[in-house]
C-alpha cells in the first residue's frame, strides 16, 4: 500500500503542476487588464512639487539654470572618440605612471606593480551642461559640469616576497565641477599659454574595488571611510582657488613680449639719385622692425638735397632679436601724388652685437632680391649708428601672473621719467554713418600714433602696443583715444568719419601702474573700447 500510494502521490503532483501552468496561462492571456494606458508627457511646469523633487538631479543644467550652454555636439564627439580616446588615455597613464612606480617601490620593498589591464571601458563621460565667463583680461573661463558613470576594468598586481596579490577597480563613478581657465591667450597655436584646473565643490567619487576577487568596500565601514578620503585629497589639492597648473607655451615667447631696445641714429646718406625734374630730390627716411604691427619712424625731409644729413635718433621696441631685422627706406617726398622709392636695405638684428654701437653704411637697393639685375646699378649709400641693448633678465616677465604685474622701463628711461605704455585691445558697437573701417588715433603731447584699420567691422580688436619715453610722470596729463573710420574707396565724399573718442586722465595710471578698463565713447550711441594703461619705471 505503501509503494502505491506514493507512485499516486507522485502522479497527482505531476498532474497537479501541469493543471496550474496550463489554467495559469490561460487566465494571464485571455484575462489581462484593459484599463492599462500609455504615460502621460507634461512639461515640466506642470509637474506637482513632489515628482519635481524626484527628477529635479537628473534634469540637465542648461535646463535648471539659463547661464549653462548646451553642449551635445561635445557628448557626440566623445561617444566617436571615445575608443580611440581610452587607448590614448591609457597609454599617457601608464607612460606617465611607470617612472614614479618604480621611484617608489624600492622603499617598500616590493618586487613590482603592474598593470595587468587597463581600460576605461566603452562608456564615455557626458557633459551636463557648460558656463563660459568673459572677462576683460587675456583669459577664457569654462566651467562645465561633467558626469561619467563608467565601466573601466583596471587590474593592478602587486607583487612582493615571492607572492603575487592583484586589485581591481570597477564600476567608476565620478560627478565632477572643475573651473578651466585658458590663459593668457596668445597670437600663436594653439592660442593658449596655460591651462589652469581648479573644483568649484568636492567631487563624488564611486567604485567597486576588489582584492584577490574579494569586494573591499562591502566590508563596513570602510566604503565611506574611502570615499571621504578621496573627496579630502582632491579638495585639498584642487579645490578653489587652488589650481592646477598645465604649461603649453612660453608666455614670454608666445605673447613676443619686448626684450629690448633698439637705438637707431639715421646720420646721412650720400650720392642719392635724383628724382626730380629740376635735378635735386627731397628725401627721407622711413624705419621700421619686421614682424612689428607698428606705424614706421620718419625722418624729417631734407628739401633739394642729394647729400643729405640728418643725425636723428629713433627708439624701436625688440621683441625677437633672432628673426626680426631693421627695414630702412629712402623716399623722395612729392607735394602731389605717390612718393619715389630711392633705394632700401636691411639688417638683421642678429648681426648686431648687444651692448655695442655699431656704424654701418649700407648700399641702396632696389629690393632684397639678390638675382635682380636692378640691384647692380648705384643708388647711393646710408649711414646709420645701430646699438641693441636687451632688457635685463629679471625686467622681462616670466609668468602670466608676473606679465600681468608692470614691467620695469628698460635703464635707457630718463631718470625721473618713465615709459607710458598704451594697449589697444577692442572696440564693440562702433558704426559709422557712411562706412565703418576702424582705426584708432592716439594724441599725447602733441605726438600721434594710429592702429590699423579693420575693414567692415562694428567689434574691431586690434591688440597693438604703443610706447610713450617721458621725461617726468603724466599726472596731469590727458591721453586723447579717438576712433575713426576710413573710407575704402578712393574718393573726396566721406573720406573719413569719426565714431567717437575718449579722454583718461594719466593720474590714476601714475598711481595704480596699470589700467585695464573699458571705457564709453563720447559721440557714441553704444560704442565701447578697452584700453590697457601702464606706467613704468626703472
Amino acid at each position: 500500500m505503501g509503494f502505491v500510494s506514493n507512485v499516486l502521490g507522485f502522479c497527482g503532483f505531476g498532474v497537479g503542476i501541469s493543471t496550474g501552468l496550463v489554467i495559469g496561462y490561460f487566465l494571464f492571456t485571455y484575462f489581462q487588464p484593459n484599463d492599462v494606458k500609455d504615460p502621460e508627457i507634461r512639461p515640466l511646469v506642470e509637474q506637482d512639487s513632489e515628482t519635481l523633487q524626484r527628477m529635479l538631479p537628473e534634469i540637465p543644467l542648461w535646463v535648471k539654470n539659463p547661464d549653462y550652454d548646451r553642449v551635445d555636439w561635445i557628448n557626440k564627439f566623445l561617444e566617436y572618440m571615445w575608443p580611440y580616446l581610452d587607448k590614448a588615455i591609457c597609454m599617457t597613464a601608464k607612460n606617465i605612471a611607470k617612472p614614479i612606480i618604480e621611484e617608489q617601490i624600492p622603499k617598500y620593498k616590493i618586487d613590482a606593480v603592474e598593470f595587468e589591464k587597463l581600460t576605461l571601458g566603452s562608456l564615455p563621460p557626458t557633459f551636463q551642461g557648460m558656463k563660459v565667463y568673459v572677462t576683460d583680461e587675456k583669459e577664457l573661463i569654462m566651467e562645465p559640469s561633467i558626469k561619467w558613470a563608467g565601466n573601466p576594468n583596471v587590474i593592478v598586481a602587486v607583487k612582493a616576497f615571492g607572492l603575487k596579490a592583484t586589485v581591481q577597480v570597477v564600476d567608476l563613478q565620478v560627478f565632477a565641477l572643475p573651473r578651466i581657465t585658458l590663459k593668457p591667450l596668445v597670437p600663436s597655436f594653439p592660442c593658449f599659454a596655460n591651462i589652469y584646473v581648479s573644483l568649484m565643490e568636492k567631487p563624488h567619487v564611486d567604485f567597486g574595488l576588489k582584492l584577490i576577487g574579494a569586494d573591499l568596500m562591502s566590508i563596513p565601514g570602510l566604503y565611506r571611510f574611502v570615499q571621504e578620503l578621496i573627496k579630502n585629497q582632491v579638495a585639498n589639492m584642487y579645490l578653489w582657488p587652488k589650481t592646477l597648473q598645465v604649461p603649453i607655451l612660453d608666455p614670454a615667447k608666445a605673447c613676443k613680449r619686448p626684450v629690448g631696445i633698439l637705438h637707431v641714429k639715421v646720420v646721412r646718406a650720400m650720392k642719392l639719385r635724383k628724382k626730380d625734374l629740376l635735378g635735386a630730390s627731397d628725401p627721407y627716411v622711413k624705419l621700421r622692425l619686421t614682424e612689428d604691427k607698428l606705424p614706421s619712424k620718419k625722418t624729417t625731409v631734407k628739401q633739394r638735397n642729394l647729400n643729405p644729413e640728418w643725425n636723428e635718433k629713433f627708439d624701436i621696441i625688440v621683441k625677437d632679436p633672432q628673426t626680426q631685422a631693421l627695414e630702412l627706406h629712402v623716399f623722395d617726398w612729392e607735394k602731389v601724388g605717390k612718393h619715389d622709392k630711392m633705394g632700401m636695405n636691411v639688417v638683421p638684428l642678429k648681426e648686431l652685437t648687444p651692448e655695442e654701437p655699431k656704424l654701418m653704411t649700407l648700399e641702396l637697393l632696389k629690393n632684397m632680391d639678390l638675382n635682380d639685375a636692378q640691384n647692380e646699378k648705384s643708388r647711393g649709400q646710408l649711414v646709420v649708428e645701430l646699438t641693441y641693448k636687451p632688457f635685463k633678465e629679471d625686467e622681462i616677465p616670466k609668468t602670466f601672473e608676473e606679465s600681468k604685474t608692470v614691467q620695469k622701463a628698460p635703464v635707457t628711461a630718463p631718470d625721473g621719467g618713465g615709459m607710458l605704455v598704451v594697449i589697444v585691445h577692442e572696440a564693440q558697437d562702433v558704426e559709422g554713418k557712411h562706412h565703418t573701417n576702424p582705426y584708432v588715433r592716439i594724441l599725447f603731447r602733441g605726438e600721434e600714433k594710429k592702429t590699423k584699420y579693420v575693414k567692415k567691422n562694428r567689434d574691431p580688436r586690434w591688440e597693438e602696443e604703443f610706447i610713450f619715453m617721458l621725461d617726468e610722470p603724466p599726472i596731469n596729463d590727458k591721453l586723447h583715444v579717438e576712433v575713426l573710420s576710413s573710407s575704402s574707396r578712393m574718393g573726396l565724399l566721406h573720406p573719413k568719419e569719426t565714431l567717437g573718442y575718449i579722454d583718461i586722465n594719466l593720474s590714476d595710471v601714475v598711481n595704480n601702474r596699470r589700467i585695464n578698463e573699458r571705457y564709453h565713447l563720447i559721440d557714441s550711441k553704444n560704442g565701447q573700447i578697452q584700453i590697457e594703461l601702464q606706467w613704468r619705471t626703472k
